[in-house]
């Protein structure tokens, strides 16, 4: 049965969630700290035409960004710390066997920016490999929310190349009014009510080029997805990064997909 979705205007009110997006449209961190190793078990390692990352949500489905370029070919890793190390003992390879973008995704306006990754067999599940569960809402986050970003990712000390591991970053919602302003995204694209704008006041920790895909977790829930940021700003006290935010429509659409899915 054909899926069929009502795409409305993006230039609707506006909300709270906001990611750093590189022309490749991938996201990786900056400035954020190595990990405790598997001390994330329901990260996902992507290795496709780009490395991104994603969720474990279901013993054969992985969450992730509709814009990530993958394939039959590519790997999903389950219980990496590192990008490089094969010799992870820890490690399931998985592949994929569907990849089912979300009906709605405009590349343009960046609304809709969630996949959904059927894999070929069952995860393992174990202290190293474990789901997240969805939200039971889709219930909106407040400005000033202090939330957590992992992704393997570059640190500000490694100005070429990937850090190699799982990384991590704190960030702050931040207000769509303000997101969507001059001195931020100027309505360029418009940081919708489907979407989370969070970063640093500071600057120097956002998620920026090579690594999107992966959850953003405030309170222990999750509560969105690495979408985009702007090119040339990684870092930038001016330009946090953006997030689609699980909604209920997007939460609705997860369950009745995996549902049906054979």
């Amino acid at each position: 049965m054909k899926t069929s979705c009502t795409c409305l205007p993006s230039f609707l009110p506006v909300v709270t969630f906001l990611l750093l997006i590189s022309e490749d449209f991938c996201v990786e961190i900056i400035g954020g700290k190595e990990v405790v190793a598997h001390s994330k078990p329901y990260m996902a390692l992507i290795l496709g035409q780009e490395t991104c990352s994603g969720t474990l949500i279901g013993n054969k489905w992985v969450l992730t960004a509709a814009h990530c370029s993958v394939g039959v070919k590519s790997q999903v890793i389950l219980g990496a710390h590192s990008i490089s190390n094969e010799m992870e003992t820890e490690r399931q390879i998985m592949y994929i066997k569907k990849e089912i973008p979300y009906p709605c995704y405009d590349p343009e306006t960046r609304e809709g920016d969630l996949k959904l990754l059927k894999l070929r067999k069952k995860a393992t599940i174990n202290k190293n490999v474990k789901i997240l569960e969805q939200p039971k809402s889709g219930e909106d986050v407040k400005p000033g929310t202090k939330c957590k970003v992992a992704a393997w990712g570059k640190s500000l000390k490694i100005k070429h190349g990937q850090a190699g591991t799982l990384r991590e970053i704190n960030v702050t919602v931040i207000d769509r009014k303000t997101c969507n302003d001059d001195k931020h995204y100027a309505y360029n694209p418009i940081i919708s009510i489907n979407m989370i704008c969070a970063g640093n006041p500071k600057g120097g920790k956002e998620s920026c080029d090579g690594n999107s895909g992966g959850p953003l977790i405030c309170g222990g829930v999750l509560r969105g997805i690495t979408s985009f940021g702007r090119p040339g700003k990684c870092g930038s006290v001016k330009v946090p990064g953006i997030y689609i935010r699980l909604s209920k429509k997007y939460l609705t659409w997860i369950a009745s997909t995996v549902k049906k899915t054979i």
